[in-house]
Formats: C-alpha cells, sequence, structure tokens
C-alpha cells in the first residue's frame, strides 16, 4: 500500500503533516512522491485566507483525477477540511474523508474507512498536539527541523480564522520539547526553528505564565547549533526574552514580530493589544541590545477602514524603521470573524495598489540593507550546489528563516556541501539576497 501527500500552508500545517507520514509508515504505509503509484492521496489543506482555500480546492480536484487510475480513497486533512468538513462532502463526491486539525491521530482510521469504501469525517472534540514520542517522517532537510512548541491561539485578531479552526492554546512540557530537540540534534539536525501560532504566549495554559524563556534555557543546553524563535507576539516579547537573545550564541539574532499595522485606529480595529507607540518602544530595545538583530514582520494593507492616511503613515513607519524583512498581504475577509462586518471594505483594486505600493517601498528598504552587508562575514548554512555552476552553492545565514527569507550565495566553494556551516565574506547586496565568498568552515 502507497500514499501520496501534499502539505500546503504553514510550517505549523507541514508539522501535522509530518506526524500523519509517521503514523502511516507505522501501520506499514509506504510513502510516495508519484501521485500516479499512490493507493491513498492525501492533501493537508490551509484554509487561513481565500486564496490559500482557493488553491487547496484546486489541488484536490486536480488529484481527483488520479482516482480513475490506481488511487482508491482522496482524503481531505488539515484547516479547510476543519473549517468547511460537511459542505466538502457534500460538494466534493471525489473526497473520501475528512480529517481535521484536531484528529490528525485518527489518520489510519480515515484511510481504512475511506478504502471500506464509506465517507466519514474525523473531527476531534478539541485540538490536539504532538509530542517527543508521536512518529513523524521529516520533510525538511536533514539539517534543519520545525519544532511545534504549542498549538491553537487565544488571540482573537479580527481578521483571523485560526482560533475558530485550531481552537484556544495549548502547550507541550518543557521536558518533552526539549526530548524532542535532543533526537533530532543527534539525527543531524543543526538548525530548530520554534513554532506555534504565538510563541511568546507559550506555556501561559499550562504554566500559568508564558514560559519560552525557560524552554530556551533548556534548549541551548542541547546540541543543535542554531535556534530559530518564529510567530513571536509583541506584547509578550519580554526583557528577559531579548536578554536570553542578546548572550546566547546558540538563538539567532532574529526576531520575528507580526505587527499587522502601524496606524492605532487600525491596531484597534484588527482588536491588536499593540499600538504604534508600544511597537516603537519594542523596536528600540530590540536594536539597542540584541547586537546585528534582523527583524522580520508581516503586514496586511486594506483592512476595512484603512483609508490612504493609514496606509501612508504605515509606508512611513516602514520607511523610518528601516525593518530586514517584511511580508505583505491584502487583506481577506472571511466568514465568522469580526472584521467580515466591518464597514468601509475596501475594493480588491485599493488592495493590490497598496499591496505592490508598500512592495516596492519595502524592497528598496531591504536592498540598501543588504547592501550595507557588503564586507561583512557570516555564517552560512548551506542548502544547494547551483546546478548550472558547480563552484556556487546557497545557503542561509542567522538572518534568513527557511522559505520564507532570502539566501546566500557563496561563490568559487567546490567544497561545501549540504547541513555544512561555513564562513563567508558578503561581497554584494540584492533586494533579497547576497553574494558573497567562503573564507573558513568549522564543524
Amino acid at each position: 500500500m502507497k500514499a501520496g501527500f501534499v502539505s500546503l500552508g504553514c510550517a505549523k500545517n507541514l508539522v501535522d503533516t509530518e506526524v500523519m507520514l509517521g503514523i502511516m509508515r507505522a501501520h506499514g504505509i509506504d510513502i510516495t512522491d508519484n501521485p500516479a503509484d499512490a493507493d491513498i492521496l492525501i492533501v493537508n489543506t490551509c484554509a487561513f485566507i481565500l486564496s490559500a482555500k482557493e488553491e487547496s480546492i484546486t489541488t484536490v480536484l486536480n488529484l481527483a483525477e488520479y482516482k480513475t487510475n490506481r488511487c482508491k480513497a482522496l482524503i481531505v486533512a488539515g484547516c479547510l477540511g476543519q473549517l468547511y468538513r460537511r459542505e466538502l462532502l457534500d460538494e466534493m463526491p471525489e473526497v473520501d474523508a475528512i480529517v481535521g486539525t484536531g484528529a490528525w491521530n485518527r489518520i489510519m482510521e480515515a484511510i481504512e474507512e475511506a478504502l471500506s469504501g464509506r465517507r466519514v469525517v474525523l473531527i476531534g472534540e478539541r485540538e490536539i498536539i504532538c509530542d517527543a514520542k508521536t512518529p513523524r517522517i521529516r520533510t525538511t532537510p536533514s539539517y534543519t527541523a520545525y519544532v511545534k512548541i504549542a498549538e491553537g491561539c487565544n488571540n482573537r485578531c479580527a481578521f483571523c480564522t485560526i482560533p475558530l479552526i485550531r481552537g484556544r492554546q495549548i502547550s507541550r512540557t518543557i521536558e518533552d520539547i526539549r526530548a524532542e530537540v535532543v533526537r533530532l540534534a543527534a539525527d543531524g539536525v543543526k538548525e530548530v526553528n520554534l513554532i506555534a501560532q504565538d510563541t511568546t504566549a507559550y506555556g501561559v495554559d499550562i504554566y500559568g505564565k508564558p514560559k519560552l524563556v525557560e524552554l530556551l534555557r533548556e534548549l541551548v543546553t542541547t546540541d543543535v547549533q542554531w535556534i530559530r524563535i518564529l510567530y513571536a507576539y509583541p506584547r509578550r516579547f519580554t526583557d528577559e526574552l531579548i536578554d536570553i537573545i542578546a548572550a546566547e550564541p546558540k538563538i539567532c539574532n532574529y526576531v520575528d514580530l507580526p505587527l499587522q499595522h502601524a496606524s492605532n485606529k487600525i491596531l484597534k480595529l484588527m482588536n491588536r493589544p499593540d499600538t504604534r507607540e508600544s511597537i516603537e518602544a519594542l523596536l528600540t530595545k530590540i536594536r539597542a541590545r540584541i547586537p546585528d538583530v534582523a527583524i522580520r514582520s508581516t503586514f496586511i494593507v486594506g483592512f476595512p477602514g484603512e483609508t490612504d492616511d493609514d496606509f501612508t503613515e504605515l509606508k512611513n513607519f516602514l520607511r523610518t524603521w528601516q525593518l530586514d524583512k517584511v511580508g505583505v498581504f491584502t487583506y481577506s475577509r472571511e466568514e465568522d470573524t469580526p472584521a467580515y462586518d466591518l464597514p468601509d471594505q475596501n475594493s480588491e483594486q485599493v488592495m493590490q495598489e497598496r499591496y505592490h505600493d508598500l512592495m516596492s517601498v519595502q524592497s528598496q528598504i531591504s536592498q540598501e540593507l543588504n547592501e550595507q552587508q557588503v564586507g561583512r562575514e557570516i555564517d552560512v548554512l548551506v542548502e544547494t550546489r547551483d546546478e548550472e555552476v558547480s563552484a556556487v552553492v546557497a545557503g542561509r545565514s542567522y538572518r534568513d528563516a527557511p522559505e520564507v527569507d532570502g539566501l546566500v550565495y557563496i561563490e568559487n566553494d567546490t567544497r561545501s556541501k549540504a547541513g555544512d556551516i561555513v564562513r563567508a565574506q558578503v561581497t554584494a547586496g540584492f533586494v533579497y539576497d547576497l553574494a558573497a565568498e567562503r573564507v573558513d568552515s568549522f564543524d
């Protein structure tokens, strides 16, 4: 029996995919990359915004074409199935089973039911989270891994469907997370990326207060070389967290702060607890106390009620604060979220114009900041070798998270292989990437 799997959406969804793959392999099912060879096809879907929903549905329909050949069961897992479980079964006869985000541990039950000709919907009563003992097949390169430290979210941002899909936050214990990281390091993982819907809220549900700093104190004693914190919300980014990032060499000087906007009016409409003033105070502290910090953020343009003045304020904020990495999204009007019924919805044309305008501003900022890196020596985690120019390898520095940030291209390097961490000197900076030359390496 062979299964083919497509994972869509964020890194948090990818971890769910990996544990489902692990469960299937533990039950004797082989995994194939070729859907034509699969007896079972599974799509782990995303439903965060409209474009993600459309991609999920298109992927399911494309895979449904293989049911005319070898494939006997098509299963929809993840966020789309959680949110629209009945609609999917009613409107997509090609789908044989739905597995919600809180039921990934029942993937074998879904497979058995589907192969028996029974269409089922499996939705957990509450969200669940994997632990260090959960079977898992990592789909990331051997040297890097995502570690999910918590699931769900207690924030209630007006635009966000995550609480509707994933429920309230549940955290893993510090001991359990450390055990997983120890095992990953023993398997050759050099970079661990800590993920959750809100990493800075980690531990509130089981310890009564945030425990990210205490978790980090444990993880730096393991053999991993880089620890990166993603999805860190501003309101719980404490002085203690700043201090441990600055003090511990294994923790990347990389801060991922989803700010979403800079206008106090829009932040309030978004139901964000931050203000422009509190954001600026935090950025000032981070830059003063973490050497050579790289700051990444995301912003939404076109939120209901956003005027030209609000958008100009956001542009001016970016120009003033010169953030290293920025992702921009147009507002997606999602059913059952508070923002859905807000007045003064912006048109798609306005949102697209503001998106391209803001990206243009940030592109110029990014190029200028990257050009300032010229002459600096940095450590680079090598990922690939150029297929056409064999003496060029590409990798990431501490300034670049997997998949979302740029690359460092090292020229005149014939020795490095994927997973090596090498010393390189930056020779050129571009909008997203850097060029460099290797100067040294270490194990």
